[in-house]
């Protein structure tokens, strides 16, 4: 009975070592247009379609050391709204990459602003392990480019 004791403390006391280190991370970022779009009508009324897009971001300003990224987003637009959800992978200033999720919503007019919400669900070197999330709002142009400004926290198991 003693052993299991210790043994309960020893692994409270492991586990309440282990701290995580948070960091409030901030990166502005502009996305070209999609080098690659897929849009299907659906067909059930009007203005009602899938589409795919591929493309890639320069982070204009990192808190963080974020320097680019490249997208995969799938949407869908209905009458005057869109949602979609997508992957961002980022490469770090030090080569290191950080693997995201997000999801977005906002109006199809693109002189509306549009948000997303995300997390990060992976990394590589130095980047491995980290945990994140947090939110961007963005402008659009009528050329598909786009302007984001994403705030959030940044954790790591120390």
């Amino acid at each position: 009975m003693m052993r299991k004791g210790l043994l309960l403390v020893f692994c409270l006391a492991v586990l309440g070592s282990v701290t995580l280190a948070q960091t409030k991370i901030e990166t502005k970022w502009h996305c070209n247009n999609p080098a690659v779009t897929h849009k299907l009508d659906v067909g059930d009324m009007p203005d009602h379609s899938y589409s795919i897009a591929q493309g890639t971001c320069t982070a204009t300003t990192s808190s963080a050391g974020e320097k680019s990224g490249a997208y995969t987003e799938f949407d869908e637009t209905w009458k005057a709204s869109m949602t979609g959800h997508g992957r961002f992978n980022v490469t770090m200033d030090n080569g290191d990459m950080e693997y995201y999720t997000y999801e977005t919503s906002g109006p199809t007019d693109t002189k509306k602003p549009a948000a997303n919400k995300w997390k990060i669900v992976g990394g590589t070197g130095k980047e491995k392990g980290v945990k994140a999330s947090g939110s961007c709002s963005g402008t659009r142009s009528d050329d598909g480019s786009s302007d984001w400004t994403c705030s959030g926290t940044k954790a790591k198991a120390m």
